[in-house]
């Protein structure tokens, strides 16, 4: 695989774990202010969730690296 191939598998990887992470332990406020969504979270954390993200993906992306280089996964007719 190479470096460019890599970058896209782990921004494909991150934003698909970034999507999967959003609603966890998101929790609704109690009092809504004039204007806001009710629904809106109260505490949304997005830079610890960012955080979590980035090592997800990059273990992930390790794994389909090792698993492309390995030869159990690959996109080349036999």
């Amino acid at each position: 695989m190479s470096w460019l191939s890599g970058v896209v598998v782990y921004v494909i990887l991150w934003w698909l774990v970034f999507f999967m992470t959003l609603p966890v332990g998101v929790r609704r406020a109690r009092e809504v202010e004039r204007g806001n969504d009710p629904g809106a979270p109260d505490r949304p954390r997005l830079g610890l969730k960012a955080a979590v993200t980035t090592v997800i993906a990059a273990v992930l992306t390790l794994v389909v690296f090792l698993l492309i280089e390995s030869g159990w996964l690959t996109f080349r007719k036999a």
